[in-house]
């Protein structure tokens, strides 16, 4: 007897593969970790990997071949936009789930919802779409095995203050000549 719709999975033994691992895909590491999953990561590649305890760092078409669950945690650029396209999906186990909270056009969203319609990977669960709101078109709004969550993590009220209180300190530290926080181009 099923007491859910659908099989549960226990993430203990499992691989999760971080793309990209700057201080969110560290936290998710820990995370992960925590839960004894096998942590496999892929960077940018213009830069030496941070050494990040208990991470494997591995090209990223071997990592999907071995992932149980694709998390991306990297900024859209020309270099990532449709980073997980068609091909590198079908290189996915069919029992692999993709999760994206970072930024929608790093996803083929047309191939991803092809995927999960034939059942080439388990399911996906998506924070960010390539528009948004979504399109009434958009084809992961009805494809299987999939769950989008509004990108709204910033709006609690707790984040928003965090948000407004790096903001003054920031400012404050410029104006004493100690800029924080510079990007560099």
């Amino acid at each position: 007897m099923s007491f859910t719709k659908s099989p549960l999975i226990e993430l203990a033994g499992k691989t999760i593969v971080l793309i990209g691992l700057g201080r969110i895909g560290r936290q998710t590491a820990q995370v992960a970790q925590a839960f004894g999953m096998r942590v496999l990561a892929v960077g940018s590649g213009r830069r030496t990997p941070p050494e990040v305890a208990g991470v494997e760092w591995v090209e990223l078409e071997e990592l999907l071949k071995r992932s149980d669950v694709v998390s991306l945690h990297c900024p859209l650029t020309p270099d990532t936009e449709n980073l997980m396209n068609a091909e590198r999906i079908a290189l996915m186990k069919k029992s692999a789930f993709v999760i994206n909270t970072s930024r929608g056009p790093l996803i083929d969203e047309q191939a991803l919802a092809h995927a999960l319609n034939e059942g080439s990977i388990a399911g996906a669960a998506v924070d960010v779409l390539s528009t948004e709101p979504p399109a009434a078109d958009n084809p992961l709004l009805s494809a299987r095995n999939c769950v989008i969550t509004p990108h709204i993590a910033w709006a609690t009220k707790e984040a928003r203050e965090r948000l407004m209180d790096i903001a003054v300190s920031n400012v404050q530290s410029f104006i004493k000549g100690n800029a924080v926080n510079i990007v560099n181009p």
